[in-house]
């Protein structure tokens, strides 16, 4: 039998299935009556099928499916049993998918019915086995699209005499392969101490419990949504709620009725489009609204009472609201602080499994990324002696061990004493709170020597009326702001069709984008004035964490 004092996912997991065995565990929303105790039963029987299938200790698994409940029971089937799970963002390109299951030798691969649609057959033949997802049935090789559907489950036919594997700590339980801005993905190793240190130690930024209901809508692939959206709560016995669907409004407002949930993570950019969709233009409706929406007091008003209202659009019952990922626009952030809502801000990357801080509850100060999660060490490294700002540095359990078949590139990120360069600029405030100011391989440096984040002035931007998202770059020593507009207000605004809305825009868009370059360079400071705007007609291309892919625009 395994031992369950140790951090590892075998043991966080039996000690739940044990512990919590009448609660709900991982279900689709509309379900109550699957338990941690069924949930048990049916890994193991999965385990035992891997088994059977030569998966073996140290052997790769790789994980490409959408949310639901048997994700999870696939990632803890591989875990138990000692091999590596590979969990892949179901948003990669084909060809990502093909590099990803190749480089990390994976020799099994989870997957969903939808996704086994998308892959070629040089993808399909280099793994030895396949399991579908959605009911545990083995693929064969070469089993047409259309004959998926007819596959029966395999579990039913394993004997059920599983032994756990006994896993140490320092063993690898999982290799995450980032969907950087930079366009290359590396697989982050991350131990079976790495993420269940962090799931423990989540707990002491948010307390959850088994009376706790989560709804999932990151992809468990994130490293955000696996160790806090998933290990989290499965370690302290509360319910997983999944989409059958993708979460667009007329799926998930039935969904939040139907759970209420008490625990959400998003990441910024859906809140970012709930604001200025929904909130933003009720405040902007007339010159009135505009008054009372810059005047602090009636601001804070206003606030409230829209911050009520999207308090019970999310069920009415939410005591945490989690945004990571990625920086939240300030303005949206002020509205969800002087609103009352329970919004907290996460701090991390895939490489640190990922919390290094949080803003939540009294820790919370706009544009703050919070304190450190207890347990780990945050430094600045060379701070400027002016700003105190320099590199996060990171020290804790939850430091990757490393990046796979990459030695050279891991040596790089780590100190010669051993913190983790985080590649982020920030410094502490006089509360020792952590401000994040952008990524140091996005900062420009000015014609004076001075540093300049792009993302930052981005902030400025995206506040803006009319203005939905924005990226602002450097071209021939210039700073140039590409601004992609907001259809939906602008057709509001203008009383017009969609159409019209789009020849207005054609029409007007210089005087348009003059404004905003005027507006935007009276509010940052000298040397982050934008010398040009350009109107950009598409979204920008994104990563599947929903950030926007720099290198292509750079």
């Amino acid at each position: 039998m395994i031992d369950t004092t140790k951090l590892t996912l075998p043991a966080l997991f039996y000690n739940s299935v044990d512990k919590f065995a009448d609660k709900t565990s991982i279900v689709f929303v509309g379900e109550e009556n699957y338990t941690y105790k069924k949930m048990g039963e049916d890994v193991a029987l999965l385990a035992e099928l891997l088994v059977e299938l030569g998966v073996k200790r140290g052997d790769k698994v790789a994980i490409l499916s959408t949310n639901m409940p048997n994700w999870g029971k696939a990632f803890f089937a591989s875990s138990v049993l000692g091999a590596v799970a590979v969990p892949i963002l179901p948003d990669f390109h084909p060809n990502e998918i093909e590099t990803i299951i190749e480089h990390s030798e994976s020799n099994l691969l989870f997957v969903s019915e939808s996704l086994y649609r998308t892959l070629n057959e040089d993808t399909l033949g280099l793994v030895e086995n396949m399991i579908m997802v959605d009911n545990f049935a083995i693929i064969p090789k070469g089993t047409p699209v259309d004959h998926l559907k007819s596959l029966n489950t395999s579990v039913a036919q394993v004997k059920g005499n599983f032994i756990p594997v006994d896993v140490e700590e320092q063993d690898l339980a999982s290799i995450i392969y980032t969907s950087g801005t930079t366009g290359n993905s590396k697989g982050v190793m991350l131990t079976h101490k790495n993420l269940a240190w962090t799931a423990q130690q989540s707990r002491t930024l948010q307390k959850i419990d088994s009376d706790d209901r989560f709804i999932s809508l990151l992809p468990l692939s994130h490293t955000l949504e696996n160790t806090v959206g998933f290990l989290l709560p499965i370690k302290y016995g509360a319910s997983v709620h999944y989409l059958r669907k993708p979460p667009v409004p007329a799926v998930l407002m039935p969904a939040l009725k139907k759970v209420k949930p008490t625990v959400m993570l998003l990441v910024p950019l859906i809140i970012e489009k709930v604001y200025k969709s929904k909130i933003q233009p009720a405040f902007q409706k007339n010159a009135l609204m505009r008054f009372f929406s810059t005047f602090a007091p009636t601001r804070k008003v206003l606030h409230k009472m829209a911050g009520k209202k999207l308090y019970e659009t999310f069920g009415g019952n939410l005591r945490f609201f989690g945004i990571g990922g990625a920086k939240l626009d300030e303005t949206v952030e002020r509205f969800l602080y002087e609103s009352g809502f329970p919004y907290a801000i996460g701090y991390g990357l895939t490489e640190t499994a990922p919390l290094l801080s949080g803003a939540v509850q009294k820790n919370r100060k706009i544009g703050s990324a919070g304190i450190a999660m207890a347990g780990v060490s945050l430094r600045i490294a060379n701070p400027d002696p002016k700003t105190g700002e320099g590199e996060i540095q990171a020290k804790g359990e939850n430091v990757m061990t490393g990046y796979y078949k990459a030695p050279e590139i891991t040596k790089e990120v780590f100190t010669e004493d051993g913190w983790f360069k985080t590649g982020d600029r920030g410094m502490f405030d006089k509360d020792n709170l952590l401000h994040i100011k952008g990524r140091i391989k996005t900062m420009i440096v000015g014609a004076s020597g001075e540093n300049i984040y792009p993302e930052e002035i981005e902030t400025v931007i995206n506040k803006m009326r009319f203005v939905l998202e924005s990226l602002v770059v450097e071209e021939k020593g210039k700073l140039v702001a590409m601004i992609h507009l907001n259809m939906e207000e602008v057709e509001e605004n203008f009383k017009t069709i969609k159409e019209e809305a789009k020849q207005y825009i054609a029409e007007k868009s210089e005087e348009l984008l003059q404004e905003i370059h005027k507006k935007v360079n009276q509010e940052v400071n000298k040397f982050s004035r934008i010398n040009q705007v350009v109107l950009q007609p598409f979204p920008f291309e994104r990563t599947p964490t929903r950030k926007i892919k720099r290198f292509l625009y750079a």
